[in-house]
């Protein structure tokens, strides 16, 4: 089998986008490949988490090369600007890491603190906005988004202080939801159902759970069901759109059974 190193495939891209390279390649430019890199990354996410290391390999692949050639882009901008990005990083992660590469001593929480302080410092000295959300960005999906505003927040103390109290204001949401919903008044509803949400989010994060992969979980373990249940219903000659919900209930209840 012929291997490949970085060196090649980044070969590969200057002869796709090169005078006698691909039309579609030579005409993109970082922006351009933004939503194929949010598709493709989206992509390895799925893969992970199917655990298919052949499925792995080939989407770590894609998300790769569009890394790489957005870096050899800028590279005719400025250049050496991928080798910069790539010793960039690495000076950061040693100078982040001190408990591993000055052998400092902590561990646990501290490391966290260390993290986050030594991130400010760095803002400070680049004259960086300091604001505690201001590396933030902007376009994460909500769920995630949701997660990393109340984690951020919690790193500066700015948090319920118990998992009790937490939950109770969980539950008064959850009573504000309710009203919102019987007064029926659509801008109201939204914005109390969004509010519950957000609440939920750090009530599933104290507890070690991450929104946005809980819910990739739930989507996954209900479209496999699903599928399952429209295979039985044709290996059984029916035809789910016209089943009664309590006639579907019970080929759902074997779907699950059968999964157990």
């Amino acid at each position: 089998m012929e291997k490949h190193n970085f060196k090649q495939i980044l070969d590969v891209i200057d002869i796709l986008t090169g005078p006698d390279g691909c039309s579609w390649d030579q005409q993109q430019t970082p922006k351009s490949l933004c939503d194929y890199l949010v598709e493709e990354s989206f992509e390895l996410v799925e893969a992970i988490q199917s655990n298919d290391l052949t499925e792995i390999s080939e989407e770590l692949g894609d998300v790769l090369f569009l890394v790489l050639f957005i870096g050899r882009y800028l590279d005719k901008v400025s250049p050496n600007f991928l080798q910069d990005v790539l010793t960039g990083n690495a000076q950061k992660m040693i100078r982040r890491h001190p408990h591993v590469f000055q052998k400092s001593q902590c561990n646990g929480e501290k490391v966290n603190i260390n993290w986050e302080e030594i991130k400010k410092q760095e803002k400070i000295a680049t004259k960086q906005d300091l604001g505690i959300f201001s590396s933030l960005p902007q376009n994460l999906p909500p769920l995630l988004k949701a997660y990393r505003i109340n984690s951020k927040a919690a790193k500066i103390g700015f948090t319920w202080p118990s998992n009790e109290e937490q939950e109770a204001k969980l539950q008064e949401e959850w009573a504000e939801l309710q009203h919102a919903l019987s007064a029926n008044i659509t801008e109201s509803k939204a914005e109390e159902f969004g509010d519950y949400l957000f609440t939920l989010v750090e009530y599933g994060r104290r507890r070690g759970i991450k929104s946005n992969a809980a819910l990739s979980l739930a989507n996954s373990k209900f479209l496999q069901r699903f599928q399952a249940m429209e295979d039985l219903a044709i290996q059984q000659g029916l035809d789910l759109s016209a089943m009664t919900l309590e006639e579907m209930d019970i080929l759902w209840s074997a779907v699950k059974k059968s999964a157990n």
